[in-house]
């Protein structure tokens, strides 16, 4: 855990605390009062705020807080599998398992330490024939800017694949006044058609009825625009060459107990990935994969983000 050297105090800025299953939480707040909680089920964030207290992530009414259950909302990790495109649990195990604090991580470079109040997470596999340890930095910065990097090493033995998402929840006013700008012309794989593949024909994503896609080659900035709420969602990822576009809609959010039957116009699921092609890792190789999510006004358009931050990561 740690923050920018004689900046701030970091008692003031930094909170460990639990949750009624007595699980440990971590709470990240930044001097002008945007916030973001962190849970050690799944190292799991499941609150983001910004300065004015207002929540940006959603979490469902009817999320189950109890393990090992994923809870459903925030931005729980997949890995190592997506979906049920393998022989493990939906979405892999990850979210499912208690992480630690790692006190002693391994450097990362200084802008990703600078400014920012962050905490570092360990998970470590159970099973012997998983070699893996994944490091987690989740960072906030003075402008409450949320960071999220990955690090995946294969610590000894044979090859390890595997796939990975960020599985973000986006809290919108409604999903019919919200559209998706930066992945028009890509092609995706429709999970609604088998996976079947097709290519992106309109100017922008918005929503009419359920949506399950894995849009490849995403560009490295994509943006939510939430009309009513004048608000947009900046993402910015790296290493993570895909994007998942996902809402339920009516009829499947009516098979989920986890979610209520309307709650499906609050949500947006965008997340960046790496699935179409899984990421092998020899013996003493890592891997490096990274988010970064801002809310801005929505007068910061797509115009905008192509011009000055393709490229950033």
């Amino acid at each position: 855990m740690g923050k920018s050297a004689s900046v701030w105090d970091q008692r003031s800025e930094l909170e460990i605390a639990r949750d009624w299953n007595g699980i440990e939480q971590v709470v990240l707040r930044v001097p002008r009062g945007a916030s973001a909680r962190v849970s050690l089920h799944g190292g799991q964030v499941i609150s983001w705020k910004n300065e004015r207290g207002e929540e940006l992530l959603f979490t469902s009414s009817k999320a189950i807080f109890k393990p090992p259950k994923a809870m459903r909302g925030g931005i729980p990790i997949c890995f190592p599998q997506f979906g049920n495109c393998g022989s493990l649990e939906q979405h892999g195990f990850a979210r499912n398992k208690v992480w630690s604090i790692d006190d002693d991580p391994p450097t990362l470079h200084p802008n990703d330490s600078n400014g920012k109040i962050f905490v570092d997470l360990l998970l470590k596999p159970m099973e012997d024939d998983l070699n893996f340890e994944f490091r987690l930095r989740v960072s906030l910065s003075m402008d409450g800017d949320l960071t999220l990097i990955s690090r995946i090493r294969n610590i000894n033995g044979k090859p390890f694949s595997f796939s990975i998402a960020y599985h973000t929840y986006f809290s919108v006013s409604d999903i019919s006044e919200v559209r998706v700008e930066g992945l028009e012309t890509l092609d995706y794989l429709d999970n609604l058609c088998q996976r079947e593949r097709f290519t992106e024909q309109g100017d922008a994503i918005t929503f009419e009825s359920e949506v399950d896609r894995i849009y490849l080659g995403a560009p490295n900035v994509v943006a939510v625009l939430d009309h009513e709420k004048k608000r947009t969602f900046v993402i910015r990822k790296g290493g993570l060459p895909d994007m998942v576009v996902w809402n339920p809609w009516e009829k499947k959010s009516k098979s989920m107990l986890d979610l209520g039957d309307d709650e499906y116009k609050q949500m947006l699921c965008v997340d960046a990935a790496a699935i179409e092609r899984p990421i092998t890792l020899k013996t003493g190789e890592e891997w490096t994969g990274r988010l970064e999510i801002s809310a801005v006004p929505s007068s910061y358009c797509s115009d905008h983000f192509d011009h000055h931050l393709l490229g950033v990561m």
